[in-house]
């Protein structure tokens, strides 16, 4: 009889292994989301510099017994160009959105608004991404719901497709409202 070598088994139980992570993944609840430590969680300061000629807002306005959404966007973003359709729609609805301009040039970013159109009820820069470390933003573009009390309800990473907002942006919505 042969004997087996260790060696020999190692293939095998390495393929194994990875089979068994695999299958787990396949279970999560949602494979693409990424885990965010600021969800049910007050909103962290807002410490933003203005973006001349436009609105600005405070935690004050976090807090101000409404719902909204708390975008993180940059003109150099191509996502961000692809979901900000889905937001101006969103504020026409009624939905207040609040925009974060993340790490970008000024003349960029008022070059992007001038095109596209501006969704913001209010709006600032986050030149560093300072603000965006204390959020626990992973890139842009990042989407936040925020209940009337400034706590975090949602954070979406990525666009906000049609898709998004039907399946996640509202229920988080109208958990939001419940409050």
């Amino acid at each position: 009889m042969a004997k087996i070598s260790p060696l020999m088994l190692a293939p095998p139980l390495i393929f194994g292994a990875f089979a068994v992570m695999a299958g787990i993944g396949m279970f999560r609840d949602d494979p693409d989301a990424l885990p965010s430590a600021r969800q049910g969680q007050p909103s962290p300061p807002v410490v933003l510099t203005e973006f001349p000629g436009k609105t600005a807002f405070t935690d004050e306005t976090l807090r101000d017994g409404k719902v909204k959404l708390v975008n993180y966007w940059a003109s150099w973003c191509a996502p961000c160009r692809v979901e900000h359709p889905n937001l101006e729609a969103l504020s026409k609805e009624g939905i207040p959105v609040y925009g974060i301009n993340y790490k970008d040039k000024l003349d960029n970013a008022e070059a992007f608004l001038n095109e596209l159109g501006d969704p913001y009820e209010g709006i600032g820069r986050d030149e560093k991404g300072r603000m965006a470390l204390d959020w626990g933003v992973y890139g842009v573009p990042e989407t936040y719901v925020v209940d009337g009390d400034g706590k975090i309800i949602l954070r979406f990473a990525g666009p906000v497709t049609q898709r998004v907002i039907e399946g996640t942006i509202r229920p988080a919505l109208e958990e939001a409202a419940g409050r």
